[in-house]
């Protein structure tokens, strides 16, 4: 059992003892602290905030702890239900909310749940801003209101339909190009929210033919709810047996975004973010940003079309950083995580699949040749768990050591750069292990590189 805080939220399992795991007390300490941050922060007492949650089956438990103590501290709450992590950021701005808390342990399994704490942009708290909260919950340095100054609890159930039309107003979304197309589209939403939001933006684009798996949004996760090969053997089988175009996989709290070709293959969660890029900077000169374990093929396109691509340390907070530094038009991670600031500075699956819909439908190409005129890379994903005493800086410098004789990158764990590939070793910031991400010119090759550095922390 697991309580893990970092700058951009709480993250544990639920049950067991507080201060150990999730529990209701951690809850209702942690969101009291965010409150009371923005209650500092705006000089008043009366904020704002937005809350949403995925469907886990834990959510509503966590939701009415959260509401309510938000409400206890004196400050007003726009519940905005089963929602989405990209959908409670679009409602944080469109409401002129003082920040947000998204109840969402993003892929991690059903016993998880978390609080992503938002600012008054809709975005992730700057690491200043998360090390303040998580002081204020250690001290526990706040006041809850007296009867007569409690805040009020609003429920706002349509945010998602809000989130749509403002995706459907985006210039480089073209409905009648993907109506025309008439798509056969599979979904695998993972029994959460995702099953609300995507079939529905699918029907507002004009995709008749839909077909659902696992969106019934109870929190019962029919598979690892990461959306990685392994758990999409499912989905894969029907793309086949349906002769559909291709099928879309989203994380319990869609701000992932994966695609199954029409052969049952994937598409590559790590060329969602190359394929809409593509596009977007077919029709716009600009710069991208990817992070640190994200593939080569995006610096590729990018350079193609003109433009400038830059890495940025792993986390949404990072990249979002970085595009706002080199004014990027488009970026993301290769986790499948698309960001589009003309809509906003967070991963967004909506947005993602409307761009790439539109994309295949003007190439009028199938999935499977559209993949095929990317770069070819591949990347072998590893993670290994940490043990009680290991010092992870030993564990860098030790790889730093035995790679000196090529470039190294050590603003997030260490990527050591070779002439066919890289390689990438990091501490998750949001699990108890060490990732290692590795890609090179064939499966074989990156699986190589990724496996001597694994042999390098195993001592």
């Amino acid at each position: 059992m697991t309580l893990i805080k970092s700058i951009s939220g709480i993250r544990g399992t639920i049950g067991g003892k507080v201060s150990e795991n999730l529990t209701p007390v951690d809850i209702v300490k942690f969101t009291a602290a965010f409150t009371r941050f923005h209650q500092l922060r705006n000089n008043k007492q009366n904020i704002m905030l937005v809350v949403g949650r995925d469907a886990r089956i834990s959510g509503k438990i966590v939701e009415q702890l959260v509401v309510s103590t938000i409400a206890s501290m004196g400050a007003d709450v726009i519940n905005t239900g089963l929602s989405t992590t990209p959908t409670v950021e679009v409602a944080v701005t469109h409401l002129k909310a003082d920040g947000g808390i998204i109840l969402t342990a993003s892929h991690n399994p059903k016993q998880w749940n978390a609080l992503k704490l938002l600012n008054e942009k809709g975005e992730f708290l700057s690491d200043a801003d998360g090390r303040t909260v998580l002081q204020l919950a250690e001290e526990m340095d706040f006041d809850y209101a007296d009867v007569d100054h409690l805040g009020t609890i609003t429920e706002k159930y349509g945010m998602i339909d809000y989130h749509i039309d403002e995706v459907l107003k985006l210039g480089l979304v073209d409905k009648n190009a993907i109506q025309k197309a008439g798509f056969k589209i599979v979904v695998d939403a993972v029994n959460s929210t995702g099953g609300i939001a995507i079939p529905k933006l699918l029907e507002s684009l004009g995709v008749e033919q839909i077909t659902k798996l696992y969106c019934e949004p109870n929190g019962h996760f029919p598979h690892n709810p990461e959306p990685l090969p392994e758990n999409l053997k499912e989905i894969s089988k029907l793309v086949i047996d349906q002769k559909a175009d291709l099928g879309i996989v989203v994380d319990p709290d869609v701000d992932r975004l994966a695609f199954i070709m029409e052969d049952g293959n994937m598409f590559g969660e790590e060329y969602t973010l190359v394929a809409v890029a593509d596009y977007v900077l077919q029709n716009e000169k600009g710069n991208t940003v990817s992070n640190l374990s994200s593939t080569k093929a995006l610096r590729d396109v990018t350079e193609k079309a003109g433009g400038s691509y830059t890495a940025s340390a792993v986390g949404e907070v990072n990249v979002v950083e970085k595009m706002k530094e080199t004014k990027a038009i488009i970026g993301g991670e290769g986790n499948g995580g698309v960001i589009y600031p003309a809509i906003h500075y967070g991963r967004d699956a909506l947005a993602g699949t409307a761009l790439f819909l539109t994309h295949l439908a003007k190439k009028k190409m199938k999935m499977t040749e559209l993949r095929a005129s990317y770069p070819n890379y591949f990347i072998s994903k590893n993670k290994i768990n940490l043990t009680d005493g290991l010092s992870t800086k030993t564990v860098f410098n030790k790889v730093k050591n035995e790679y000196s004789q090529f470039p190294v990158t050590d603003i997030d764990g260490v990527k050591i750069d070779f002439p066919d590939g890289w390689v990438h070793l990091r501490a998750s910031n949001t699990e108890p292990i060490l990732r290692v991400y590795a890609e090179s010119v064939s499966t074989d090759k990156a699986q190589d590189y990724a496996q001597k550095v694994m042999a390098i922390v195993s001592q």
